[in-house]
């Protein structure tokens, strides 16, 4: 059984973590329209948060670690850090991930999800990982 998660305006780190749980539980999930999700909080702080984990990283010399740009990846590290990742229990639950930008013609006729807990009305400031994306110098758009 496959779970299609539509993540257009869901929060980050509350979707993260329902599709954590759901993977860690055995389902195999796929969230599309990552470029779409939301994360909460002053703009110029989340870019800045966000180049930070880049820059930690020396690819020049092949030091890690490698934080990703593209905002399908920018999910995915997020949801590994919410399962144990060092466990082989956690590697498999990882590989029954699978995110997207835009959404595939094989999940557009697919009934699509939207967790209630990640679904909540934005009244403050706020920007999307397609923007953290582009800021970061990610070519997917």
């Amino acid at each position: 059984m496959v779970t299609v998660i539509d993540g257009r305006n869901l929060i980050h780190g509350r979707l993260a973590s329902v599709v954590a749980e759901m993977i860690m539980g055995g389902e195999e999930v796929v969230v599309v329209n990552a470029e779409a999700i939301v994360i909460t909080g002053v703009r110029e702080n989340t870019f800045r948060d966000f180049k930070a984990k880049v820059d930690r990283g020396d690819t020049t010399k092949r030091k890690g670690p490698f934080y990703p740009r593209r905002a399908d990846l920018l999910f995915k590290r997020c949801v590994r850090g919410m399962i144990p990742w060092k466990t082989s229990s956690g590697r498999d639950a990882y590989r029954r991930l699978h995110v997207f930008v835009g959404t595939p013609k094989q999940f557009e006729d697919v009934e699509k999800q939207r967790p209630a807990e990640a679904n909540r009305k934005i009244t403050g400031k706020y920007t999307t990982l397609g923007a953290v994306s582009k800021f970061l110098g990610s070519n997917v758009r």
